[in-house]
């Protein structure tokens, strides 16, 4: 369980229009730099439930995370446009659109953007890893 600092409450909607949420530019992931200039992670954290959380990752072709870890929850995403370098564990991996790839708790991982990128990310439980 994510201590209270960083835990996402559950979203007062049952339903949301996702046009009508707004991209939130991103400086730091896990405490680490993020991005400069034109090359910034946008993220839209769309819904939360108890359990889970729902969200979209923007990321323009050139940005590289910052190799990190999430101590106390798992991801799992979906690259919905583009082609990114995904590292998990020190293994490499090309997505394109319609693959899906796991960020076990405490396992070190990073994103390359490769092209213009949309992934949808489910965090359980529900974090918030980015300031």
């Amino acid at each position: 369980m994510p201590d209270d600092a960083r835990r996402i409450p559950r979203s007062p909607n049952l339903f949301v229009k996702g046009k009508s949420v707004p991209l939130e530019t991103i400086s730091k992931l896990e405490g680490q730099e993020e991005g400069a200039g034109d090359k910034q992670l946008q993220v839209k954290m769309l819904v939360a439930g108890d359990a889970m959380m729902f969200m979209e990752a923007h990321r323009p072709q050139g940005l590289v995370d910052p190799e990190h870890a999430h101590p106390d929850h798992e991801s799992i995403c979906y690259l919905v446009s583009g082609r990114v370098r995904v590292v998990i564990d020190g293994e490499s991996f090309i997505a394109e659109p319609g693959d899906v790839w796991v960020h076990p708790p405490g396992v070190k991982h990073y994103h390359e953007a490769l092209e213009e990128s949309v992934q949808i990310e489910i965090k359980s439980p529900p974090t918030k890893t980015w300031g």
